[in-house]
């Protein structure tokens, strides 16, 4: 008679660049109701001139990779090497799950029948405090019908084995989320109720400008050499969120200007590197 399966463990790959203030918390979140061998946790802590590594490696069971060059597709890649289970989750190192959150995402990626391929949270942008151009910015974007089955701007991304699969290693551009998002269809990708990923707004209007730059500047890089990526909708702003919403029309000004501002400063950022927001950090 054959005995009970064994338990499944969740690999998650954190990628950290000096996160030393802020990955404490990403990881209390992760191991506040893990299961003993439920989680396998690999941090890759590259390019660190801060304490990010002995701050991951303090948490029981955590299993920390160091590199010395910095590089998130890199980071990415050595973390996936040594990584052991599945489903696999791909975390920023600055996100918080709600509890249980990483469970439910593993739950339905191995549901019977057929399961998505790849699994986000719902997203909640944290705001609390960010200058008025920067709330009114999440209050345009938040609102944006694209996050709907997206797997790109919440900082957590999970895969079965079979959706694991569908590529080799991350590419070398900086959007790794949309480079995912661009391996599922619609009805391969879900969005997990009662998962909440806590995603940390740029504090300042500045700080919110390059980050939007970064962004753009990979988003574009990776259609240029990527096919199936999804093309952006330049009008969505308007005419899914602010016609029905007229009220958000001067939350709207604010968030076109500080497109338009980003698209600028997108065309002179370099190609590789970080070039992340640290003013949460």
């Amino acid at each position: 008679m054959q005995g009970p399966a064994e338990p499944k463990t969740i690999s998650v790959v954190i990628a950290a660049h000096n996160e030393a203030t802020v990955i404490g918390g990403c990881l209390d979140a992760l191991l506040a109701d893990a299961e003993p061998g439920e989680l396998d946790v690999v941090v890759v802590a590259n390019g660190c001139t801060d304490a990010t590594a002995e701050v991951a490696a303090a948490r029981p069971g955590v299993r920390v990779v160091e590199l010395a060059e910095a590089g998130k597709a890199r980071a990415l890649n050595a973390g996936d090497a040594v990584a052991r289970g599945f489903p696999r989750f791909y975390l920023d190192a600055d996100v918080v799950l709600s509890p249980g959150a990483l469970r439910r995402m593993a739950e339905a990626l191995t549901v019977d029948g057929s399961p998505p391929l790849a699994v986000t949270p719902q997203r909640a942008m944290v705001t609390s405090g960010r200058s008025l151009p920067v709330r009114a910015y999440y209050a345009i974007s938040t609102r944006l019908p694209i996050f709907g089955d997206a797997l790109f701007g919440r900082g957590t991304v999970g895969l079965s084995a079979a959706g694991r699969a569908r590529f080799d290693t991350f590419p070398g551009e900086i959007a790794d989320d949309m480079f995912l998002d661009s391996l599922f269809t619609s009805a391969e990708k879900s969005e997990v109720a009662g998962a909440t990923s806590y995603v940390q707004a740029p504090r300042r209007t500045p700080d919110l400008v390059r980050t939007l730059a970064r962004v753009r500047a990979g988003n574009t890089m990776l259609r240029a050499s990527h096919e199936g990526v999804r093309p952006s909708a330049r009008s969505s702003w308007l005419r899914d969120v602010v016609l029905p919403r007229p009220w958000l029309v001067p939350a709207a000004a604010v968030y076109v200007t500080l497109t338009l501002v980003a698209a600028a400063q997108a065309r002179r950022h370099p190609r590789d590197g970080w070039g992340r927001d640290n003013s949460t950090r």
